[in-house]
């Protein structure tokens, strides 16, 4: 007997493949949970742009408006003028490995603008794939806000200043959707600039642009065979 052939006691001929496939199976069913849980939108196609897997922050970002769109199982670009720059950089990042940065969109258009990084997975495998990372559209999620918002104890009131600033939104209108005075939300921010310790705004915006990207837990429960 070959020693290749050689069965170890209590295991029957055959039985290791079935071990390595239910162990990769596992494995990809944990690759597929930790991509839903980042903050990030990320997707894995192929270079005819045939999607592979889409994480819950991509479709959601997919689904709001963004230069790009999910159509079937295929990824599109919304406007023409993107259309072949993105099918030539999937093709590129597929057959030649070429990474490279696309700025998708119109700022006229309703869509806006985004990058999308495209990134080739090309190396040790059997079949090459493409992921395509999407940039996220706030500085922090709600879920990271609201962590940061329990961790120095900030009131609610503070707590939506903080979600507002992380995305962008001015002070003084801050303060006109929340029907109060302007000198009312200073006093909010410097509240929270206090008991965080940063020195100014930028250094608060900073903090936050630190956190880990993690989804909400809000969402929808997928149950795993």
């Amino acid at each position: 007997m070959l020693m290749s052939e050689f069965v170890p006691p209590g295991q029957t001929p055959g039985s290791r493949p079935r071990e390595r496939r239910a162990a990769a199976s596992l494995s990809n069913q944990w690759m597929s949970l930790v991509l839903e849980e980042l903050d990030h939108g990320v997707v894995l196609l192929n270079g005819a742009g045939r999607v592979l897997h889409t994480n819950l922050a991509a479709r959601a970002s997919l689904d709001d408006n963004h230069p790009l769109e999910l159509v079937g199982q295929h990824l599109r670009a919304r406007l023409l003028t993107d259309a072949v720059p993105l099918a030539e950089a999937l093709e590129g990042a597929e057959a030649s490995g070429r990474r490279c940065l696309l700025r998708l969109g119109d700022d006229r258009a309703e869509c806006g603008r985004a990058n999308v990084v495209i990134v080739p997975l090309n190396r040790d495998v059997s079949q090459a794939a493409v992921l395509l990372i999407l940039e996220r559209r706030q500085l922090c999620g709600d879920l990271a806000a609201q962590w940061f918002a329990l961790r120095y104890q900030l009131t609610p009131a503070e707590t939506e200043v903080l979600k507002a600033l992380s995305n962008g939104v001015k002070p003084t209108e801050v303060a006109q959707r929340q029907g109060v005075a302007i000198s009312t939300v200073r006093s909010q921010i410097q509240s929270i600039r206090a008991k965080s310790g940063a020195d100014s705004i930028g250094e608060l915006m900073r903090q936050l642009a630190l956190l880990p990207p993690l989804v909400s837990s809000l969402r929808p429960v997928k149950l795993v065979n």
